[in-house]
């Protein structure tokens, strides 16, 4: 059963920690047209930078380079003279970004798109946009020279159905509000990777589906902050997540939580940089916050957010949340339970 099956009416609950991501990219959603209204020629500059930095970063995740004083003739020129295999697919997934900027309508999330994608990024060889033909895990290489399977992708056998099936349920799944789209977005982009449909080029198609998915559903800070890069900063989360996420997979019995917070957390990462460069958000620190910490400060024992609200009278429940998962991140406080309910308290 694929993550997005898993949803089909059920009545789940979503963690506390995912449902502040929610909230808080929601709320970024909400101010992305007063963002894109700032200066036409530095957001040309941000647009033209995530271009170069999406194609370089998101290649590089899969050990694929380019010299740093060849990248402007392999990305910019408009018919570059490659030196290498490694250059043709750094250009080829600029390409596929290129396709995705201009044609959003044009490019739904079907199967004929992702062979597309595929097709692009890999340029002229010879199973470019065609599924796998021999059944391949995903194997981790140790510095010692070991190996070990992380993951068995679904059999070639199987994967043109399971690619239908999981677009199926992408459709379905937004038709039928089987969960938030974000959520869904993240889960779609896990159970692609599981399939791993392609023989190379699969964390590179699923970047780009993400990308491409986002615009659909209105979140278009890719276009100015490279989500690839973020996620090549944060590599071993990423690897990390997706492992935890993955286990038992096959059996419908996996976690996808992980995973999706790992997602929705780079895109917040990513509207954070998108308004600190356009100018219009500074740290969150003032007279709220200093608010905030003397009510936690003053409290003796547990307490709830509502309490903590009624402690902070004038001070909105988004920025008190987001006071809180700074504080448990330092390890000031720690959270016992999920939802409203849940009680906080302080460590130490």
């Amino acid at each position: 059963m694929t993550t997005l099956r898993h949803f089909a009416g059920q009545n789940l609950s979503v963690p506390a920690g995912t449902s502040w991501y929610l909230a808080d990219l929601g709320e970024f959603r909400g101010k992305q047209e007063l963002y894109t209204r700032q200066s036409p020629q530095r957001l040309k500059a941000l647009r033209e930078h995530a271009m170069i930095e999406s194609a370089v970063s998101s290649n590089r995740i899969e050990g694929v380079s380019v010299e740093p004083a060849r990248v402007k003739e392999v990305l910019v020129a408009a018919k570059p003279l490659f030196r290498d295999r490694d250059e043709e697919e750094v250009r080829g997934y600029r390409d596929a970004l290129q396709r995705i900027h201009e044609n959003i309508a044009q490019l739904p999330i079907n199967e004929a798109s992702i062979r597309e994608l595929h097709r692009l990024t890999r340029g002229v060889i010879w199973d470019a946009g065609q599924y796998k033909e021999k059944d391949g895990d995903i194997i981790e290489h140790s510095a010692d020279g070991r190996e070990r399977v992380r993951f068995h992708t679904v059999s070639a056998k199987n994967t043109p159905a399971a690619i239908t099936n999981l677009v199926q349920d992408w459709q379905h799944c937004l038709e039928e509000r089987w969960i938030h789209p974000l959520i869904a977005l993240a889960a779609f982009n896990l159970d692609f990777l599981c399939i791993h449909p392609f023989r190379d080029g699969n964390g590179r198609v699923s970047r780009l589906l993400l990308l491409l998915q986002c615009y659909h559903l209105g979140y278009e800070v890719g276009r100015y902050i490279s989500l690839e890069r973020l996620i090549e900063q944060n590599k071993e989360r990423y690897y990390e997540t997706l492992e935890q996420s993955s286990q038992r997979w096959h059996e419908g019995k996996h976690d996808p939580w992980p995973y999706i917070n790992y997602l929705l957390s780079i895109l917040k990462l990513a509207y954070h940089e998108f308004a600190e460069r356009v100018g219009e958000i500074k740290a969150p620190r003032g007279t709220k916050t200093e608010q905030i910490l003397t009510a936690i400060n003053r409290v003796s024992g547990g307490f709830t957010l509502t309490q903590l609200e009624q402690a902070c009278p004038g001070v909105s429940r988004d920025m008190i949340r987001r006071v809180l998962r700074e504080q448990q991140t330092a390890g000031s406080v720690e959270c016992h339970g999920r939802g409203p309910a849940a009680r906080w308290g302080k460590k130490g």
